[in-house]
């Protein structure tokens, strides 16, 4: 009776390997599924990646403080200009 028992747990310890084996796959399909349908949905509603809207916030930034030497530079000339 004792090695009845023991192949019905070892029978059982090895379909509850296989099932954890099952679960982890489709663990692993159901986020690759998730994920390829986040991403077409966010290109669908033309979303910027985070990528380049880094890259158009420094060049904005770079631009801003263009801006500032040049309005700098122009109340310079003016004042030179007015002072003659």
């Amino acid at each position: 009776m004792t090695q009845t028992n023991n192949r019905i747990f070892d029978e059982m310890a090895r379909l509850m390997n296989d099932a954890a084996g099952v679960a982890s796959g489709v663990r692993r399909e159901f986020d690759t599924l998730f994920r390829a349908q986040a991403e077409r949905i966010l290109r669908d509603l033309d979303v910027v990646q985070r990528e380049d809207f880094e890259a158009v916030k420094e060049m904005a930034r770079l631009a801003r403080e263009e801006n500032e030497a040049l309005k700098a530079r122009i109340e310079a000339l003016e004042a030179k200009a007015a002072g003659k």
